[in-house]
């Protein structure tokens, strides 16, 4: 009954969490005078990968590289197809210019950059490993990611008009508390699943890349949905395309720190899957209606997601 009660403690706290982070991060966003866009790519991103970070701290540390890299890219592909589907199906989602050109290609350069690593059994006659040094330059990567968004601030967010909303500690608070929430809540899901997970025998690659993935994205499911029902669409989207930016060039990068990151082979077709997905994601800005995503294509996210999960269950 433990793993239950893990789950279902957890659900809870990652709802909650979610309306938290999203109401303090857009009324301190609007205090401010900053974009929304902005804090969904920073305060938001950060919060909800929180719970990849911790298992891929806590697997680094214990040299358990296929749950290291399978948290990344089956999070990656999950944040994509499953959580910006499900978005996406509940209204479409008017995508901000800036995200279309320069934040979507920016994570679209995190997966080629993580490819290349998965790719030196084939290019260099190496085993495919992302060592210390790489993970050196993942977070070179992130730290021009920071200044970007930090340039995007202060060239668009000061000229914004501040919005009189909620005092400001108690946004602040509001967004602690929701950090928080989505961190433990994450947590407890994510254990609950490993423990079900295992009584079943499966592959420590599949529960990472399936179970472990789609439970530390649940932050960023429930906060892209509550924040694209409350008409936030740029923080829903930037939340997402932020997530998988921190996701590789921080959290893989920090990884890769601790202890070198081994890749097998089925993490070098996973990584090109979610190429196709990041790539598919920006094509679909140019089709339809101009820098939307609509809700059909939300619809075929969705279903891509399930052929990917089958593909999985069948290769094992």
């Amino acid at each position: 009954m433990l793993e239950y009660a893990l789950l279902a403690a957890g659900i809870m706290l990652l709802s909650k969490g979610a309306d938290w982070l999203v109401d303090g991060a857009s009324s301190l966003a609007k205090k401010l005078g900053v974009p929304t866009l902005v804090i969904g790519l920073t305060i938001v991103a950060f919060g909800t990968s929180l719970p990849e970070l911790i298992v891929n701290v806590i697997a680094s540390m214990q040299g358990s590289s296929d749950i290291a890299i399978g948290n990344v890219v089956g999070s990656n592909i999950a944040n994509i197809l499953l959580i910006l589907g499900i978005s996406a199906l509940s209204r479409a989602l008017k995508i901000h210019r800036s995200t279309v050109w320069n934040e979507i290609p920016l994570s679209l350069l995190a997966a080629i950059a993580l490819f290349a690593y998965s790719s030196r059994t084939f290019l260099d006659d190496a085993s495919a490993v992302i060592t210390k040094s790489d993970g050196i330059i993942l977070l070179l990567f992130f730290g021009i990611f920071l200044y970007y968004v930090a340039t995007m601030a202060l060239s668009t967010g000061l000229k914004a008009d501040k919005e009189k909303t909620g005092t400001m500690p108690r946004s602040i608070i509001a967004i602690a508390l929701g950090i928080v929430a989505l961190y433990f809540g994450g947590r407890w899901v994510v254990e609950g699943a490993v423990i079900l997970a295992s009584s079943m025998g499966v592959s420590e690659y599949l529960i990472s890349a399936t179970i472990i993935a789609v439970g530390t994205s649940l932050p960023e499911l429930f906060t892209s949905i509550s924040a694209a029902r409350k008409g936030e669409d740029d923080m829903a989207v930037g939340n997402i395309v932020g997530s998988n930016i921190f996701n590789i060039f921080f959290i893989l990068g920090i990884s890769a720190l601790l202890n070198p990151i081994t890749m097998s082979i089925h993490a070098s077709a996973d990584i090109l899957i979610l190429l196709f997905v990041t790539a598919l994601l920006f094509v679909f800005m140019f089709i339809g209606k101009r820098h939307t995503l609509e809700k059909s294509q939300g619809a075929m996210f969705l279903v891509l997601y399930l052929c990917y999960i089958a593909f999985l269950i069948i290769r094992g």
